[in-house]
């Protein structure tokens, strides 16, 4: 078998939180966890259903996202941070626009996720999102110090908006 990303080469196979062995299983079993986890505590009447933010970093940014834009009406925030969208952002026919609010956290010593490769990050978003913040950190890849009163005061206007 070939690798479809690189033809004649042999068939590789990655995996992390997604994988590029049958893809969709991966996200069906993301968006199936959230989905029930999200259900469980709301029946436990642990959350309120109308506050449910999904943080993520690094790799974990593109699944939330999948997720926030699949199921517009779930969410009402999404925290990205040194991550990525979903490598089928253009060209996927299953996201929708969201009444949920973004938030993506960059940083600039990134070296998996440099200035230039999240460069049009907000511009994407706002493709199927309103309310979209980027912020950029004198970071490298990982969450810096700089980054948590910030995510933390933007939970906390969005959780009252």
């Amino acid at each position: 078998m070939r690798d479809p990303k690189s033809p004649g080469g042999p068939l590789r196979f990655g995996f992390g939180w997604l994988t590029n062995f049958r893809p969709e299983e991966s996200v069906a079993v993301h968006h199936r966890a959230i989905l029930e986890i999200i259900e469980s505590l709301i029946r436990e009447k642990t959350i309120d259903p109308q506050r449910v933010f999904l943080l993520g970093f690094s790799q974990s940014c593109a699944l939330n996202y999948r997720f926030a834009f699949t199921h517009p009406h779930v969410l009402r925030g999404v925290v990205g941070i040194c991550g990525g969208l979903p490598g089928d952002w253009e060209t996927s026919a299953i996201y929708q626009s969201t009444g949920a609010a973004v938030f993506h956290l960059a940083g600039t010593r990134d070296e998996f996720y440099p200035p230039a490769r999240v460069e049009n990050y907000e511009q994407q978003l706002r493709q199927r999102a309103n309310d979209v913040q980027f912020r950029s950190y004198d970071a490298e890849h990982q969450i810096s110090g700089a980054m948590r009163p910030d995510i933390r005061e933007w939970l906390k206007q969005k959780a009252v908006a």
